[in-house]
């Protein structure tokens, strides 16, 4: 059955977005995950059909209402990707409520802050493991959340919250018409709260429309007519708690009448592409990366003739892009043999039927996305930001350029500040910072104007550059916010460390450069019975090395993955205004460091 797209301007809410959808659809199959089969370890993709999602969220937002959920309250959604998270979105928002997505690898601090910030009457949690975090978060509140329990857990005492099963809930609500708040849902009114790192550190809610999130999903769409429209199929990789997945991978696809299958993890990546055989997958750099390498070390393991034969494909699809006019004779007769030898086995290991990679969430190396280009696998690279629900601009299938993140999406306007931050505006804007006034003036201004932070320039066909970061926030591959100063502050409470920098943009994971404390250093050397030597041998110690590996784990402890000092590096001397690398009021300048230390740092992730 071919899929069907909304007519995105008559859309007033994403609710009713995807009610129109299963009314059009109906037994057709959407959501997709693997379950285990005939009570054997065995799973397979197992289909919800629009009916059969519609009849739940129904059921789930009667339920919701019955236990007092009323329209505008805040519902916290703690879930890996699977059905039952998309189901829970919607419901939410059919009861007139808002929804609040929650990483699932959220410390119980993280998930305390983000309850108390937003008020939040219900959480909503799948499994036991998850459960336990968001429990002991909501039980150091004032005014504790209702927690709803998505699976059975080994929970042995009711902590003293108000606990509701799922299956309770969609049983409450069964058979009962879509609770009336459906129906006055408007394209102003906010649909969810997704927070994000800032420079402080602490988590800021970006509220969100509903018509931002249609509109940022219309744009997309208009890009991928190019290429045709018919049975689109995704596969939801990112969490659906990032704004990028939310909007691109949920919504998005929604619009299209598109199947989702939800992957069961990077390790089994590979399997699910072949057996999801998806027509449009959007992720972040992390994972073209990570593909990269696999590929390249499954061919280097193969060697001998097909190495040649591989290698050759990419020296050519590069000459291809960068320097068409180097192409030989030979080349050009080549390059039609090796595609069918090469690029129609490389297409095979994706399903063989995918229109596009779309890259987002933090910029592509332009080296990454030429290998796969070369290879006959089209990868766009687009940029946005939680604030612009994400999507600002990718690259168009007739226009890419790996170094740009292509032209502005329809319905948002981009230009350049004096000094050349890149400015947006439209529907597509969030509606401010949750409870933060204060916030949400610094960066939309009196004529509604988002203030990204990023420095860019505009080509002659109107392609965005990102050329600098105007706003001190480490972007890692994974798409993932951390702010630098929130570890680095962690990092310099300990005795051993006096200063820090926090390293990992655009990387897999953080590093740091470290400053041993002075005090520390006459106290190391006392212990051990050492006579005072230069920093920089005492350094290379590995008794010294080890006594400062004990100060980060402690930090470790209390920070979330994603801001964990997976590595560091000693620094021989001290950060000074007289060496350039403090400023007069005492900060980094992390320009200088970088500068200094780029081999040092680089050389952490080999």
């Amino acid at each position: 059955m071919p899929g069907r797209v909304v007519d995105y301007a008559a859309m007033t809410s994403l609710p009713g977005l995807f009610f129109d959808q299963a009314q059009a659809l109906r037994g057709a199959p959407f959501l997709l995950a693997k379950r285990a089969r005939d009570n054997t370890p065995l799973k397979t993709f197992a289909a919800w059909s629009w009916d059969e999602v519609a009849a739940a969220v129904t059921a789930l937002a009667n339920g919701l209402a019955a236990i007092g959920i009323h329209p505008g309250d805040r519902v916290v959604l703690v879930s890996e990707n699977r059905p039952e998270w998309c189901i829970a979105d919607l419901a939410v928002m059919t009861a007139g409520a808002i929804t609040v997505p929650a990483y699932t690898t959220n410390t119980a601090n993280d998930h305390l802050h983000i309850l108390n910030d937003c008020q939040a009457s219900a959480v909503i949690v799948s499994t036991g493991k998850l459960a336990r975090q968001v429990l002991h978060a909501a039980t150091q509140m004032s005014h504790p959340p209702q927690v709803v329990l998505i699976d059975p857990t080994d929970l042995h005492q009711n902590p003293g919250l108000v606990l509701h099963r799922w299956a309770d809930l969609m049983a409450l609500g069964e058979g009962k018409p879509a609770p009336a708040p459906l129906h006055s849902l408007k394209r102003g009114d906010t649909a969810c709260i997704i927070y994000t790192s800032g420079t402080g550190g602490a988590p800021k809610g970006v509220e969100l429309s509903h018509g931002a999130i249609i509109t940022n999903s219309e744009g997309p769409y208009r890009v991928l007519k190019d290429l045709g429209v018919g049975q689109e199929v995704f596969l939801s990789f990112l969490p659906l708690s990032h704004a990028y997945e939310h909007t691109a991978g949920q919504f998005f696809p929604m619009s299209l009448g598109a199947q989702i299958y939800y992957a069961e993890g990077l390790e089994a990546l590979g399997t699910n592409l072949q057996e999801a055989r998806p027509t449009i997958m959007t992720a972040v750099p992390r994972l073209y990366e990570v593909l990269r390498q696999k590929i390249l070390r499954g061919v280097q393991a193969q060697g001998g003739l097909k190495e040649k034969l591989f290698l050759r494909t990419v020296s050519i699809g590069m000459k291809r892009q960068c320097t068409p006019a180097s192409l030989t004779l030979t080349d050009h007769l080549l390059d039609p043999l090796l595609t069918l030898l090469v690029r129609r086995k490389v297409a095979g290991r994706f399903g063989g039927r995918l229109k596009a990679f779309v890259s987002g969430g933090a910029p592509l190396n332009a080296d990454v996305g030429h290998f796969f280009t070369a290879l006959g696998v089209r990868i766009l690279q687009g940029y946005g930001q939680t604030e612009a629900s994400p999507v600002i601009s990718v690259n168009v299938p007739a226009s890419v350029k790996m170094d740009t993140v292509g032209l502005p999406l329809y319905g948002v306007s981009v230009k350049l500040a004096e000094d050349g931050e890149i400015c947006v505006r439209g529907e597509t804007v969030m509606k401010g910072y949750w409870n933060n006034p204060e916030a949400t003036a610094a960066v939309i201004d009196a004529d509604g104007w988002l203030h990204t932070g990023d420095i860019g320039t505009i080509d002659s066909l109107g392609r965005l550059k990102i050329t600098d970061r105007k706003k001190d926030i480490i972007v890692n591959s994974g798409g993932d916010n951390v702010s630098p100063q929130r570890v680095e502050g962690f990092l310099t409470l300990e005795p051993e460390i006096a200063q820090a920098m926090v390293y990992g943009d655009r990387r897999p994971h953080l590093v740091a450069l470290i400053v041993p404390d002075p005090d520390f250093i006459q106290t190391f050397l006392s212990r051990n019975g050492l006579e005072p030597m230069p920093q920089e041998t005492l350094i290379a110690r590995a008794d010294f090395r080890a006594a400062i590996s004990e100060a980060v784990s402690r930090v470790n402890r209390d920070l979330s993955n994603i801001e964990k000092v997976r590595k560091f590096v000693l620094a021989p001397a001290a950060f000074t205004t007289d060496n350039g690398m403090l400023t007069p009021t005492l900060k980094i300048r992390r320009h200088v460091i970088r500068q200094h230390y780029a081999t040092a740092l680089d050389a952490l992730y080999e």
